[in-house]
């Protein structure tokens, strides 16, 4: 993408390009609905986020949230704006059986990186490292159907990882688990971005307790990011915006 313009965030110096994993700049999307109808999703959407953090997309059911995710996953087309993200990235799931679906937990990890004609050794040492980063690395050779969600969502970030990904797409992932499976996907996911140097997460979630893992969150409203900085700024706005919304009661 063949731009001059720079990025300031919240406690950081201007960012060039080249310092962010993710760079959207007023990104349109229309979706056909259930009537045939085009229905505009994004509009507008612009977004920055550094290499090497882990940041949090906030907002209401509808907002975009998601549609923004897999636009930058390749899964949807964009219509309008400029859109550019580091590569390889991979795009985790919600639902992780959705994701995950080799017998074992090492032969799921090691699945991607049947296309790159590694030799056995090298695809060995990339699935235990990986797991062993996830905090799964004694998981190798365990059913997958005896695995919690949040430990199917490890490792299908294991596999990410595997890739060699420098960004995670990561799409509501505790959404069906229970509170402590929540907390595991969080700490690897916060352990991957601390530990790989250059890799960036993006993680969606309508969870406001969640926003201390991240370095870095921005809200949507209606197919617009309208406020983006530290996790504390955007708690305070939620807040802001909750009150708002019960005094209109």
């Amino acid at each position: 993408m063949q731009t001059s313009a720079k990025w300031r965030t919240p406690g950081q110096a201007e960012l060039q390009e080249e310092d962010l994993a993710i760079d959207v700049r007023d990104v349109t999307l229309s979706l056909e609905s259930a009537s045939r109808d085009r229905v505009q999703i994004l509009k507008g959407a612009t977004l920055a986020v550094p290499r090497g953090e882990l940041w949090m997309l906030l907002g209401p059911n509808g907002c975009g949230k998601s549609t923004l995710l897999k636009a930058l996953a390749g899964l949807l087309d964009h219509s309008g704006g400029e859109l550019r993200i580091a590569q390889p990235c991979s795009f985790v799931f919600q639902n992780p059986d959705h994701q995950v679906v080799m017998p074992t937990a090492g032969a799921d990890v090691a699945f991607g990186l049947g296309r790159m004609h590694l030799p056995e050794d090298e695809v060995k040492r990339r699935v235990q490292e990986s797991l062993e980063i996830v905090g799964m690395g004694d998981y190798t050779r365990r059913s997958v159907q005896t695995l919690s969600g949040g430990q199917k969502q490890r490792v299908a970030i294991a596999g990410a990882l595997a890739e060699r990904s420098q960004v995670l797409l990561l799409d509501e992932l505790t959404t069906f688990l229970d509170e402590e499976d929540q907390i595991g996907v969080l700490e690897a996911v916060k352990n991957v971005v601390s530990m790989q140097s250059g890799v960036t997460a993006l993680w969606v979630t309508h969870r406001l307790e969640e926003l201390p893992f991240a370095d870095g969150a921005a809200y949507m409203h209606d197919g617009k990011v309208v406020m983006h900085g530290n996790p504390g700024k955007i708690e305070r706005y939620i807040g802001r915006l909750q009150k708002q919304a019960l005094a209109l009661r």
